[in-house]
């Protein structure tokens, strides 16, 4: 299929965004704690903006790492559509503020950070084309560029990569999934080629210091089996290679991500299942620098420590049930819906993150055309995604299993599937955090060693007589930031304990948080 003609025009305007120190209408305040016992989440500094009871969308917040944090959001106020832009440092003291007028309609699709300035992608929520902006942010005195790309391919984006040549745009064109290129130096946009040939999943944009950009895709081979496909391009969106992992037989490649070490050598892990519904256990792929490959395949009944977060007594039967299935000589099959989320090289070694979950329903009484409810008939609907815990696996290079831990989530329901739990690997220990009803749960491994359990620290406000009403948090999500220091953020209704100041308020917030 030939690529679509696609135009792109930029748009140029340097323009300061307008500082001001004195007219932050915003809270700041530094949390004293007194010595905490070891391993305990220290709680360093909290940021607040009061919000007013009806707001149209809050604050994102954005890692400059060393640098501090970027807050962006779109306000709708008299000027018309502006983005609102707060620069922090890392003690959450403001450094600037600002706001940049955009066009009406517009929506925030994505936001990445290259080279500590931030890149937004807007697009027009009533245009029925392609067309995308991408607002560029200097984090360090607020210059921007607006970059108009016009394409004639609609689809909605759910990968947004910016390398030091090209804005990369991923997303799906009827159930094909694309990647949009658009040179910054040449100004040409373009579809990747390798494309909208087949229906398929995009599961991977990762790109690399050199500009290349490896390119993850699931899809299903003449045997109806899904492989996975990773395009490797240049800067320039040329393509230099393919590989494509296919599994041995009566199994299927869920999803995989990639990651390369120096001297190009290429690890590829994942699940892998009989179904596509449903995972069997992980796998590990070692690729060499001339594409071949071998697949290394681990049941979940395989790993130590993958039903640690049940209870002694079910651990102990299912542990007794794997070994009378191994002594019989027959297949381990345990079925489970398993998220990867992160590969992490970690000395010259790989550490893999996922958690597992699984779908709730409820059932509804039936209404009928009259308004009368009946007991006779009941309608099962969908009720969250109910995670049980996170498992952290060791790998070698090679793909070869070292020791895997996991870390019991099983409070936390959403009725989205995304990332809870945080992975920050250190020198000798790795630190495991979530966030669940504004309480930061904590657990320290080494290997498959715990070396500090389940430990449970409350988020505190800036004053004594404030108390976070649990029940109104809005959104609070928990994010690694630098060196050992995490930040929660997110909207929480605070309540005055004083008899004098009655009323709660509503405030988005940044609290500063560490891991001694």
């Amino acid at each position: 299929m030939n690529n679509p003609v696609i135009t792109c025009v930029t748009s140029t305007m340097s323009i300061r965004l307008k500082w001001s120190r004195s007219c932050f209408h915003l809270l700041f305040c530094c949390l004293v704690f007194s010595l905490p016992c070891q391993g305990q989440v220290i709680q360093l500094a909290r940021f607040e903006v009061p919000l007013g009871k009806v707001e149209s969308e809050y604050h994102q917040v954005v890692s400059l790492k060393e640098k501090g944090l970027l807050l962006y959001r779109r306000l709708l106020s008299k000027e018309g559509v502006q983005m609102e832009i707060i620069r922090l440092d890392t003690a959450l003291q403001p450094v600037w503020k600002g706001y940049i007028s955009l066009e009406q309609n517009i929506q925030v699709q994505q936001a990445t950070l290259y080279q500590h300035n931030l890149f937004i992608l807007l697009r027009h929520s009533v245009n029925a084309t392609g067309n995308f902006q991408v607002l560029a942010i200097n984090s360090d005195d607020g210059e921007y560029k607006i970059y108009k790309i016009n394409n004639l391919i609609p689809f909605i984006p759910k990968e947004f990569v910016v390398t030091q040549a090209a804005f990369l745009i991923g997303g799906y064109f009827n159930y094909r999934p694309l990647v949009l290129h658009y040179g910054l130096t040449s100004g040409d946009t373009r579809v990747l080629p390798g494309f909208l040939n087949e229906p398929g999943e995009l599961m991977q944009v990762k790109a690399y210091e050199t500009g290349s950009v490896d390119i993850v895709v699931g899809a299903k081979n003449l045997e109806r089996q899904k492989c996975l496909w990773i395009r490797n391009y240049d800067a320039d969106g040329n393509l230099n290679k393919t590989i494509v992992l296919e599994p041995g037989p009566k199994k299927n490649l869920l999803f995989g991500q990639s990651v390369k070490m120096p001297g190009n050598e290429q690890v590829v892990a994942g699940v892998y299942g009989r179904f596509t519904d449903y995972s069997r256990g992980v796998f590990v792929s070692y690729v060499d620098p001339n594409g071949e490959y071998q697949i290394n395949y681990y049941n979940f009944g395989d790993l130590q420590n993958f039903f640690s977060y049940m209870k002694a007594k079910r651990v102990k039967r299912i542990k007794e049930r794997i070994e009378r299935r191994k002594i019989k000589g027959k297949k381990i099959k345990f079925n489970y819906r398993f998220l990867v989320h992160s590969l992490v090289p970690y000395h010259d070694k790989y550490i893999l993150l996922g958690e597992a979950f699984y779908p709730t329903y409820k059932y509804s009484s039936y209404v009928t055309g009259l308004g009368f409810y009946t007991p006779y008939r009941n309608d099962m609907i969908f009720d969250g995604y109910q995670y049980t815990h996170a498992v952290v696996i060791g790998f070698t290079k090679n793909g070869k299993l070292l020791w895997d831990n996991s870390f019991e989530i099983n409070d936390i329901k959403s009725f989205h599937l995304e990332q809870f739990v945080k992975i920050h690997p250190e020198e000798n220990r790795i630190v495991l955090l979530y966030l669940f009803q504004n309480v930061i749960r904590s657990k320290i491994i080494d290997g498959d060693k715990v070396l500090e359990g389940k430990t449970d620290e409350e988020l505190k406000t800036q004053s004594k007589d404030s108390l976070i009403e649990i029940e109104n948090t809005e959104l609070a999500k928990l994010e690694y930031w630098y060196n050992k220091n995490f930040y929660v953020w997110g909207v929480q209704n605070v309540k005055n304990l004083s008899p004098q100041k009655a009323d709660p308020r509503k405030v988005f917030f940044i609290t500063k948080v560490t891991y001694p």
